[in-house]
């Protein structure tokens, strides 16, 4: 289906992936109405309308679907059942079938297996009501993740014995958990695809992301590996997408091996961190390309026109105050987006900047510099 601009989309979420949705969808000509249970949420504040509920408020979907053409999401924890409920009265892009594999570690590994998909050495443990009575020594040392709910590090152990596996179970409430084995990497990277209805498929290039705490810090794009382990991403990225019968933008994250080895790491059913880099350096944006998918609208051009380096802001560098920006914006190549949060917390994303160049290498040295200069006058 068709919609035109002027229409009225929905978006469930309220946070910064939500916001530059929100963006994207008003520089098309739409309208936008977030539902979002915090009153001060980056995307309800520069949407036209806002719905300050939460997610299973019946009510408040019954009026979100009664008043939008078409509703997305910005982030995979809204609950699959909400979304079968607004798809018995307008279109849902993901639908509630995709989310619920994405939003499960569970799911998506078996999901992943079942479709003879490489990933970690991994086991599921679900022990709400009894110790841990396997031998798991082959997946030491590993990381013990939560099974639903779990982003950005949290939710995760590190583990190195069966005792620490044990303390960390616990620790996590016994809730059920995936233990994966910790892998010799070469490094991290991304693809972010796009599929319509139609079965039309575009994906943007390949980023390379650096991760401190769990977090993503640095995402250098395009990523500094073979030409044909970048094809080889891109296919299995939209394989993943094919499988899933996926409608929407999809990320898939990998681990590249020391052997160069691809293996899955995640998936996730949004827009993605590692491609923000994308609406300074692309021709279309991952939120525009979210909106074209929502809306019927033929895939925009994913290609670059600049090497670049995104590097994420979080609310460390706010401990003294906000961050003196002038050093940034003094840079004519180096653009700079803020989310509109106002609370900072340490690990929270606060924005990002983008630093574009000719090459990846200049992009990432000046990148570099930028950081630590911000880093350095936070302290003072």
């Amino acid at each position: 289906m068709l919609v035109k601009p002027g229409a009225m989309l929905g978006l469930l979420g309220g946070g910064q992936l939500g916001r530059m949705f929100t963006k994207a969808a008003q520089h098309l000509g739409y309208q936008v109405t977030v539902l979002d249970p915090a009153p001060e949420s980056p995307a309800g504040r520069v949407a036209d309308h806002f719905i300050c509920a939460d997610y299973v408020d019946h009510h408040a979907l019954l009026k979100l679907g009664a008043d939008c053409v078409a509703i997305t999401t910005e982030f995979e924890n809204i609950p699959a059942g909400s979304l079968k409920e607004l798809a018995e009265t307008c279109v849902v892009s993901p639908d509630a079938h995709g989310v619920s594999i994405a939003q499960n570690r569970k799911k998506k590994k078996k999901f992943l297996v079942e479709n003879n998909f490489s990933v970690v050495p991994f086991a599921i443990i679900d022990n709400t009501d009894r110790c841990v009575e396997i031998n798991y020594t082959d997946l030491f040392p590993g990381i013990l993740k939560v099974s639903q709910f779990g982003y950005d590090g949290k939710g995760q152990r590190h583990v190195s014995s069966e005792a620490e596996l044990e303390a960390a179970i616990n620790d996590l409430n016994r809730e059920i958990c995936v233990l994966e084995r910790l892998m010799p990497l070469s490094c991290e990277i991304s693809v972010i695809v796009a599929r319509g209805s139609d079965g039309e498929l575009t994906s943007f290039p390949v980023s390379e992301n650096r991760h401190v705490n769990g977090i993503l810090d640095i995402s250098i794009v395009p990523a500094r590996v073979s030409r044909e382990l970048a094809q080889q991403a891109n296919d299995i990225a939209t394989q993943v997408a094919e499988k899933l019968n996926y409608q929407g933008v999809l990320c898939v994250e990998f681990f590249v091996l020391e052997d160069g080895q691809l293996l899955i790491n995640e998936i996730a059913p949004r827009p993605h961190n590692s491609g923000h880099y994308s609406i300074d350096a692309c021709f279309t944006s991952q939120f525009e390309q979210q909106v074209r998918v929502l809306c019927g609208l033929p895939l925009g051009n994913t290609g670059m026109h600049s090497a670049a380096v995104m590097v994420n802001l979080l609310g460390d560098l706010w401990q003294q105050g906000e961050p003196d920006w002038s050093h940034v914006l003094q840079q004519p190549s180096t653009k700079l987006h803020l989310y509109g949060k106002l609370e900072a917390r340490p690990g929270r994303k606060m924005g990002h900047f983008t630093v574009l160049d000719e090459t990846t290498d200049l992009a990432l040295s000046r990148a570099i510099e930028i950081k630590c200069h911000l880093k350095q006058h936070s302290k003072t």
